[in-house]
């Protein structure tokens, strides 16, 4: 059975798409078979891994809304043991559609279990925000992982999250775990960074990833070809630090 995990924090600007796309690449080079569910009205993963948004029929506001077969939503992307499912900006008024329907927090998760025995992976990336579609990801994920961004306010967001995390946890899903906290963005040289990584680990321990995604501007130069990070440049900075981070969870999970 395969393991869901999203990638949550509702503070924007952290590196969660960024993260989810070269995640899910570095997992699929690493021979795993992983699904990316775009989750975020804005269509950043979708367009990172080469979708064109305006010719997908099928998206993820199809499934949860109108109960779209989940097969017909799976594309394909440039490396073949990883899939996707795309968003829509529609999924911007899905969270009023949702009010209405029975089990509303559930939706997702109905969708994607039946995937778990296809898939080894499936990442969930979140809008940065703590709304409905993000609480039927947390409802539907085994567990979370939170990117931090080396930052001063990098803490602010993260008890809000915690907070939510432990209502999901005592009403939706008690068997919601964190997968890890991943500091992002981080630049060594810069002493501030430093300490942000400090007391994130004096918080939260071995919750957090021993990798850092350091800063990297193949990161950012890589979504606009449409592609993950490793397809771009391997050898690069940002290539290497995500391919680290798969194998530790990979090791995680054994």
């Amino acid at each position: 059975m395969g393991k869901i995990i999203a990638l949550a924090n509702q503070k924007g600007g952290v590196g969660k798409t960024t993260t989810t796309i070269n995640l899910a690449a570095s997992l699929a080079t690493l021979e795993k078979k992983v699904l990316v569910i775009d989750a975020d009205p804005q269509a950043n993963a979708s367009s990172g891994l080469g979708v064109d948004i305006k010719q997908s029929e099928c998206t993820i506001y199809e499934c949860i809304i109108d109960r779209a077969n989940v097969q017909d939503a799976i594309l394909d992307t440039e490396i073949d043991s990883l899939k996707i499912i795309s968003s829509h900006i529609n999924l911007v008024g899905a969270e009023i559609e949702m009010l209405n329907l029975p089990n509303r927090e559930k939706i997702l998760k109905e969708v994607l279990t039946p995937l778990k025995k296809e898939y080894d992976y499936i990442l969930i990336d979140c809008s940065p925000s703590l709304g409905l579609i993000t609480i039927n990801a947390l409802t539907a994920a085994d567990s979370v992982i939170i990117p931090v961004q080396a930052e001063y306010f990098a803490l602010e967001g993260i008890s809000k999250l915690l907070n939510t995390i432990k209502i999901i946890k005592s009403k939706l899903n008690p068997a919601l775990e964190i997968e890890g906290f991943l500091l992002t963005m981080y630049d060594s040289r810069l002493r501030q960074a430093n300490q942000i990584y400090d007391e994130v680990k004096r918080h939260f321990q071995e919750l957090v990833f021993n990798t850092v995604v350091q800063r990297n501007v193949k990161l950012s130069e890589a979504p606009s070809y449409g592609i993950p990070t490793i397809l771009y440049d391997a050898d690069s900075t940002g290539a290497k630090n995500h391919l680290a981070l798969a194998k530790e969870i990979i090791n995680r999970n054994k």
